[in-house]
């Protein structure tokens, strides 16, 4: 978010781009972003920007590359770790075809409460089988059962940074071969690259290790590619390749 003081920066709630110019982010939001942003998904944004942990949502701009994504790789069976109102979560609710499935889960129910009635509006909420709680043990007992494996096209992945990359040593068994997952945040804050001693607020300063950790073990790990992406807050996306 904007510093105080610091005239002129971007004051749009959620906003994390990383572009040194505001001026640019503003003109990608009112040129190629607002103007096609579905009606529901412009709802719950603005539902949202009202809720006292807003910097948690999903920004407009990575919003509409999930959709686009989506829809480029054909998705049909996903999942969600990390929903919060549920932006990125209609994004990929809106771009799945009709018989299209997501499996959602978040530690707070209440929160997902909150953009419901606007998923539901839009007629895509039987797309979504939430669940309540930790995803590891949801995510152990489908490796167990053996019958879930290979067998999701894209997972997106925003939550608990410290647990990352128990997140990742599951999913990679959950996706399919040519399977896409993305993991949020990836360059978090832009504190990936500050010297250790540089200001930072306290819950950025205390996961930046864990981003740091994960970056490097995805890039070492031969059965994926990857793509970091200056969207949002960083967006990293992996391809399974083996």
């Amino acid at each position: 978010m904007a510093e105080n003081g610091d005239q002129g920066r971007h004051q749009e709630v959620g906003h994390k781009s990383l572009l040194q110019s505001d001026a640019l982010y503003q003109y990608i939001l009112e040129t190629s972003v607002y103007p096609r942003e579905p009606e529901a998904m412009k709802e719950l944004r603005e539902l949202t920007a009202k809720h006292p942990w807003n910097i948690m949502t999903t920004s407009a701009d990575e919003g509409q590359f999930l959709n686009m994504l989506l829809k480029l790789i054909n998705a049909k069976n996903t999942m969600e770790i990390g929903v919060y109102t549920g932006y990125s979560l209609l994004a990929t609710a809106l771009a799945l075809p009709e018989d299209g499935k997501i499996l959602a889960m978040d530690i707070n129910r209440d929160n997902y409460e909150l953009g419901l009635p606007i998923i539901e509006k839009a007629g895509v909420a039987h797309k979504i089988d939430f669940k309540e709680g930790p995803a590891l043990p949801v995510l152990d007992q489908m490796i167990e059962d053996g019958k879930y494996h290979g067998t999701f096209d894209f997972i997106f992945v925003d939550a608990d940074k410290d647990n990352y990359i128990n997140y990742h040593k599951r999913l990679i068994d959950l996706v399919k071969v040519g399977g896409v997952i993305g993991y949020d945040n990836t360059l978090w804050n832009g504190s990936v690259v500050a010297p250790p001693d540089a200001p930072m607020r306290k819950y950025v300063r205390y996961y930046r290790d864990f981003v740091l950790e994960l970056n490097k073990a995805l890039a070492a790990d031969p059965r994926i590619e990857i793509c970091m992406l200056p969207v949002g807050d960083g967006i990293t996306l992996c391809r399974r390749a083996s």
